[in-house]
């Protein structure tokens, strides 16, 4: 199913602006009793990736462990993978989560600089 409702669902299919063109999101696993999500991001002719998400509840609230998998579908995706490195995941990562506990606080998206 086509969705622009923003809440994550079972076999729900959303697009999202990206560069050189928009990437196409398909949730393949949705549990949320257990914390987990599971889906697919195509960006065509650059890369196919899975992300999953696990959730755990700790001290003070819940940790999250977030694997992605990327695998090239033409040279820009070459670039892609090659740059995915420890180096870049870090700030990514916290750049990610600074933006999810912002949502989770005031319940709107962290703007733009």
């Amino acid at each position: 199913m086509f969705t622009g409702a923003g809440v994550a669902e079972q076999d729900c299919v959303f697009v999202t602006a990206a560069q050189p063109s928009n990437a196409i999101w398909f949730i393949t696993r949705h549990e949320p009793e257990k914390g987990f999500v599971e889906m697919l991001k195509i960006t065509p002719d650059v890369t196919a990736c899975k992300l999953t998400i696990q959730l755990r509840p700790v001290q003070g609230g819940s940790e999250a462990e977030v694997t992605y998998a990327y695998t090239s579908l033409g040279p820009e995706g070459e670039a892609v993978v090659n740059a995915f490195t420890e180096a870049y995941y870090e700030p990514f990562m916290r750049d990610w989560e600074k933006r999810i506990n912002h949502y989770l606080t005031h319940g709107t998206m962290l703007s733009e600089k």
